[in-house]
């Protein structure tokens, strides 16, 4: 059993967090909160833990392209999970969603973004470059899009949750 300190809507609190005592068999969800700086883990009844997590940019709207250093927002799965030599872990989102290549055609065509502009990929929840948790404590945006954690949180989170995980992420 370990503490951890969590973000609460600003506050921290502390609360107890072992891996071991999340059953395979219940439902879990993520919900990524681009304005508070969380990820928050759910079960069926109830929010579960929180960690501080960053993105790409500090403007939080909706990613429009590849390459604006936004996190995109909608509805996502964890599509896979896989170590990574650079930020730790990678658990990967199916990034972009038919609804996201809805959103991004009605964008080109309306003029919002660059007729020749990429909707980009390779979406994901990581870790930081070894030693550099500094950057998800400050909330310092440093990712090309995606979300960063704590490599020590990230690993918890790794152990908890499976592919096919659902990840929302919103303002």
């Amino acid at each position: 059993m370990r503490f951890r300190m969590l973000h609460l809507g600003g506050l921290l609190a502390f609360a107890t967090l072992q891996v071991s005592s999340f059953s395979t068999s219940s439902v879990l969800y993520l919900v990524v909160d681009k304005s508070e700086n969380t990820i928050t883990l759910y079960d069926q009844s109830d929010w579960l833990v929180q960690w501080p997590c960053t993105f790409g940019n500090n403007d939080i709207s909706d990613k429009l392209y590849q390459g604006d250093r936004r996190t995109p927002e909608g509805r996502f799965k964890i599509t896979s999970k896989y170590p990574h030599k650079k930020w730790n872990k990678f658990m990967r989102i199916d990034y972009p969603t038919k609804e996201d290549y809805a959103k991004f055609e009605a964008r080109k065509k309306a003029g919002i973004i660059p007729a020749n502009a990429k909707i980009g990929g390779d979406i994901g929840i990581h870790g930081t470059w070894p030693h550099e948790e500094w950057a998800v404590e400050n909330l310092q945006p440093w990712t090309q899009g995606c979300i960063s954690m704590r490599n020590d949180h990230l690993n918890e989170l790794y152990q908890i949750v499976p592919v096919g995980t659902s990840v929302v992420i919103r303002q």
